[in-house]
């Protein structure tokens, strides 16, 4: 497992909020503490794999010393979220789907791939 830094906020009236000094962008939101530890886990984990498929190069976890010296980490606490050392890597499928199914999918995403690997992933959820 690989440990990254996340930083979680909570204004009065609203949700956690949980972002990522290593990962900008990658941000997630929980009404409880416990949800957004595992909303966090869930976004950081979905990152990194959409930056394994787009070829991007996975920073090393910053330091804690690194982030505790960046001024927009003071007002955040600092919480700890593991992903898997190794990104499972892609391999290249032949699927035939209908049409229409097909165009509906082009209309929601500009990434064929990611779309049909999240919902496998959300369903897989669903029955685990």
């Amino acid at each position: 497992m690989t440990i990254y830094i996340a930083l979680l906020r909570r204004d009065p009236d609203s949700d956690f909020g949980v972002d990522f000094p290593d990962f900008p962008g990658c941000i997630t939101a929980g009404r409880t503490l416990e949800e957004a530890k595992e909303m966090a886990q869930e976004a950081l984990k979905f990152h990194i794999a959409g930056m394994v498929e787009d070829g991007e190069t996975i920073p090393e976890p910053s330091s804690l010393d690194a982030v505790r010296a960046d001024p927009a980490a003071h007002d955040a606490v600092i919480m700890l979220v593991d992903v898997p050392a190794e990104p499972s890597r892609s391999v290249r499928i032949n699927v035939t789907l209908p049409a229409d199914l097909l165009q509906r999918i082009d209309r929601s995403t500009n990434n064929r791939s990611r779309f049909l690997a999240d919902a496998a992933r959300a369903r897989l959820a669903q029955v685990a």
